[in-house]
This record gives structure tokens, sequence and C-alpha cells, in this order.
């Protein structure tokens, strides 16, 4: 930037103003090889303040004045802390280069793995200042959604950028975590410290009270003791050098309605001693989900399935009417309990009928040859699942859903004659029938202006 001093003989003289470090050099005011003499040619500073990016809430200034009346005259400079009145103002930024961004590079199927990789990290954002309680009960669809306390959120802590355990993280509903993080402990404070205590896991109310369901005693060279009565509450206690009763693991189980409703919660704890030499201990956590009356069964994605994941199927009691060595063949290929239906996503319920795929079954016949005389026993020999799937959502974050299940039963003619080794084949394959991603565009505003009836009258 360039700083113009105006001379009282009417011309001016330039110099150079450093915007970065916000300040100017030392004979900027008028020029470079000006001395206090000659001062006395100027009157002022046609840019008597500089100071940095105006988009930032608080930041140095530069002050520049002339003291002409001065002998000799002088320059004055000062630094002061300017804050910006805006509300939409930043007000910290780590990199210097935040300022003068290009435009970020869009997420396309192509280079969606090198952004997730360069940009996506695992931490969580800080605790808000206040929480909104007017969040209605979860429902099974609000996958994720934080489990509503009587005063929060049911927490599951957590390591973020370090190691070190978090507490704000919330525990999603119907979202099975398991968690480790290292505790900063001393036998000295280990009384005042409210994480490796039993009533800081117990002590907010899900709806429900969180009942004690069981209590595993560690010892300091790592043998368990189960107690009888899980109704104890056990704080942790200096004795003899040691403090005992400090949690190490934490186990939630959730109990839930069909309608999302939670029923009954229920906390597992493992709980240990140290010494005066242990600085640290790790945290485990858990916590899991049941629908009532229902076995449990492990998601396998949220929503969209994840690879390596079982598929979720559906079963229900059917027979077939086939000779003893074709059913025993079928239960080779097929299992017991062949499914009917899979589920769209990796997280459908079984009440979301909608969410479930019917399997489409297909029979073909293998002709072959023998020398012997060919029986009339068909016998399954071959059974061929085909999975298509398709990429669902958002190209951001795309998710698998299954949309179609073909399986395919191959018979054959039972040869005759003396007992052969007949070859058993099951096969499955995964099909992407995704359609190639096409940008979507919003439609132009349209602009719906109705005129009066009278508005060209008398004219018209």
């Amino acid at each position: 930037m360039l700083n113009t001093c105006k001379l009282a003989s009417h011309f001016t003289k330039l110099c150079v103003c450093d915007l970065l470090v916000a300040q100017c050099d030392v004979n900027c005011c008028c020029d470079p090889d000006c001395s206090a003499a000659d001062f006395s040619l100027f009157t002022t500073c046609s840019v008597p303040i500089v100071t940095g990016d105006s988009r930032l809430c608080s930041q140095k200034a530069a002050i520049y004045s002339l003291d002409v009346e001065a002998d000799p005259p002088e320059r004055i400079f000062k630094l002061i802390d300017q804050v910006n009145p805006s509300v939409f103002c930043i007000h910290a930024t780590n990199y210097k280069q935040a300022l003068s961004f290009s435009s970020p590079e869009m997420p396309a199927s192509e280079n969606f793995d090198q952004l997730l990789k360069q940009f996506g990290n695992p931490s969580f954002s800080a605790e808000p200042d206040s929480w909104n309680m007017n969040t209605d009960a979860p429902n099974p669809s609000d996958y994720g959604v934080p489990i509503q306390t009587v005063d929060a959120f049911l927490r599951l802590p957590s390591p973020v950028v370090s190691s070190w355990c978090s507490d704000v993280n919330p525990a999603g509903f119907l979202v099975n975590q398991a968690t480790k993080c290292t505790r900063s402990v001393s036998v000295e404070k280990c009384g005042n410290i409210q994480a490796v205590s039993m009533l800081f896991y117990i002590n907010s109310s899900i709806l429900v009270n969180i009942t004690v369901q069981s209590i595993v005693v560690q010892s300091l060279n790592g043998m368990r003791t189960l107690l009888n009565g899980s109704d104890v509450l056990r704080l942790p206690l200096i004795l003899d050098e040691l403090c005992i009763n400090i949690v190490l693991r934490v186990s939630y189980h959730i109990t839930y309605t069909d309608a999302g409703e939670i029923t009954e919660a229920a906390a597992s704890f493992v709980l240990g001693a140290i010494n005066k030499e242990v600085r640290s201990i790790q945290q485990s956590f858990e916590i899991s989900f049941t629908q009532v009356n229902t076995k449990p069964v492990p998601l396998s994605g949220n929503p969209g399935y994840v690879v390596g994941l079982p598929i979720r199927a559906g079963f229900r009691p059917q027979g077939y009417p086939f000779p003893p060595l074709t059913q025993t063949l079928l239960d080779l290929l097929k299992g017991q309990s062949f499914p009917e239906y899979v589920a769209s996503f990796g997280n459908s319920q079984a009440q979301d009928v909608l969410d479930w795929v019917p399997i489409t079954h297909l029979h073909t016949s293998e002709q072959r040859i023998y020398n012997t005389f060919q029986s009339s026993c068909q016998i399954p020999v071959s059974l061929e699942i085909e999975v298509k799937w398709t990429k669902y959502g958002s190209l951001v974050n795309p998710q698998a859903r299954i949309v179609n299940v073909t399986a395919t039963i191959t018979t054959t003619t039972l040869p005759s004659g003396r007992e052969r080794t007949i070859p058993i084949i099951s096969s499955v394959v995964f099909t992407d029938i995704s359609s190639p991603a096409e940008p979507g565009y919003k439609a132009w505003p349209t602009i719906n202006a109705k005129l009066p009836f009278d508005f060209f009258f008398p004219f018209v």
C-alpha cells in the first residue's frame, strides 16, 4: 500500500507501508530519506492509519501523524488494537493464507477419496454453551441422534485429536460404539476426578433410570472378581497408598421399542486400583441397543452397507417337497433357513416393511449325457446369488443400497448306476448398477406477477 504525505508546497512524495506486519518503515511518513528538519515541509499524512484484513474481529492498527509545531518537527507513531463492530467478523484464524483461499475443489466420484484423506478427520466439535432440550424423542429413523437425558445428552468418552479422553462425545441412538482413551489420574486426587467415578456414568436419567447390571473388581495384578450385589455404589477411595474403585470400563445396554421409546438402560462396570507410580489409565466404553422382544442383530451400515459386513436378511419357516437326497443338497447349498428378504440398507429395521427386498428365486436345468440309463430324479448342484446394488444419496457421501437379489438353483439329472461323486457349487456376485452421477442445478426463479384488472383503465 502506498502512503502519500502532502507537502506544504503542494506536491507529494510517496512511501511504502507493509500491511502484513501492520506497521511502516522508520521514515515512512514523508520520505525514507527525510530528516527531522525536513518534516516541516509536510502538513499531514494522507493515510493516517494502516490495518490488516478488515474481516478480522480484532486487529493491530498503526496510526501515523506529524507534529509540525515541535522543534524540530517529529513523526508520531502509535500501535493500537482495533475492534471490528461487525457481528460477521472472523474471530481467529490459525493459517496465514486462510483469508485468501481460492475456490475449493468440488467433490466428485473421481476425487472424493483423495479429498477425504486430505481433509477428513475424526474429531468432534466442542460442546455448545447450551443444549436444545426441545428435541423430540428419537424414533427408529433417527439413527445417530444424541440420546437425550434430563440435563443434557448421554456421553460416551472417546479420544479426539490425541489419545486423551474427551467427555463431550454424545452417544448416538441405535449406533453401537466401542471406544478407548487415556485418562490422567493420581492417587492424591482420585477422589476429585469425576470421570473415574461410577456416579459420573449413572447419575443422568435417559427418561428412565440407568441401573447397574454388574460390577467387576480388578486387582493390581489383573485378576477380576464379579461382585454378588450390583446395587452397591462404589466410589473411588484412598486405601493404603492405593486408590481403589476407579472406573476402567463402562458398558451401556439400551432397550427400546419399535416406536423409538427407550424402556431400559443398564450399565456394567469394571473397577480397578492404582498406586502412586501410575499417572494415567486407559478406559474403555461401549454402548449397544436391543429392540424389545427381538434378538440383537448387528447393523451392517448406517444407513448404507459397509464393505465386508454381512447382509441383513429376514427368515421365515419353509419346507421343500423334495426327496431326502434333494433336500440334503439344498440344505448344503442354501442352509437350513434360507432368507426370503434382504435389507435395503445396513440399518433397516424389521418393522420397516418397505426397506426389505424380496429374493427372486429362479430354477434352471442342466442336461448331462451318461452312458448308463438316466433316472428322472432331478437334484440341485449349484446355487448362484446375484446382489444388485446402487449408490444412494449425495455424491459427497454415497450410501450402498441393495435393490435386487436373485438366487438361481441349477438342477441336473441324477445318474443311475454305481455311486458317483457330484460337485456342488455355490457362488455370490455383487453388481453395481449405479447410474452415472450428474450435477444438479437449481431452477431459475420465476416471477408470478399479476396486474389488477383495471390497471390500464381508462385506456383499455
